[in-house]
């Protein structure tokens, strides 16, 4: 099911019916501000479980992200000192993956032996009221694999033909992007780029 949302205004009711397919154990795809990518409800066992099964990887080794509306969502999640914070405060919303330390409520299933997490506040309004009306993160993993077609990532329409028996709503949020996140890990003393992607850090 391909369901449209325009990106500058995302009409509340359509973003409630995916809100609704979120709270039953329902799997999406979805626009963010690099690549589009699928999620489900972080407090769905049964979608974690249909994710990984749809993506063919294990378990234990699966990296996903929590994808929060604010910067005082993402603080329930991670530990997060003052100097980071203002970092992340400079930066956010914005085309970034943090990596950062953990908190205990972060469900064990998503860490296995890993004590941290990346963590997301998109520059994408879709996103952002996906996750409001949930009032939950969703726990989300790029849909893109290193021999996708391109037109097969960023175009919904065509996102759709290919994982829409798969997954229970694709949202429709206009031509998506290429370049995927990019990944800060902070959890040492100096913060380091494991990936360069759309996002420029400002430290």
């Amino acid at each position: 099911m391909l369901i449209k949302i325009y990106p500058d205004t995302p009409n509340d009711r359509e973003v409630g019916k995916v809100v609704k397919i979120l709270q039953n154990d329902g799997v999406i795809i979805y626009p963010t501000d690099s690549v589009y990518a699928m999620a489900c409800s972080l407090r769905s066992k049964k979608g974690f479980d249909r994710i990984v099964k749809i993506k063919n990887i294990n378990k234990k080794a699966a990296v996903f992200s929590l994808i929060c509306d604010s910067l005082s969502n993402l603080s329930d999640y991670a530990k997060v000192d003052n100097p980071t914070f203002k970092v992340l405060k400079k930066n956010l919303p914005g085309a970034f993956t943090f990596i950062l330390t953990a908190s205990g409520k972060v469900p064990d299933k998503l860490l296995g032996k890993r004590k941290q997490i990346g963590l997301r506040i998109p520059d994408n309004k879709i996103a952002i009221e996906l996750v409001r009306q949930l009032e939950c993160p969703l726990l989300s993993t790029s849909i893109r694999t290193d021999d996708d077609v391109i037109e097969y990532i960023s175009d919904p329409e065509l996102i759709d033909e290919k994982f829409g028996n798969l997954v229970d709503v694709c949202v429709d949020g206009g031509i998506g992007g290429i370049v995927p996140s990019t990944i800060v890990d902070c959890t040492n003393s100096e913060f380091e780029i494991k990936r360069q992607g759309k996002g420029e850090l400002i430290i």
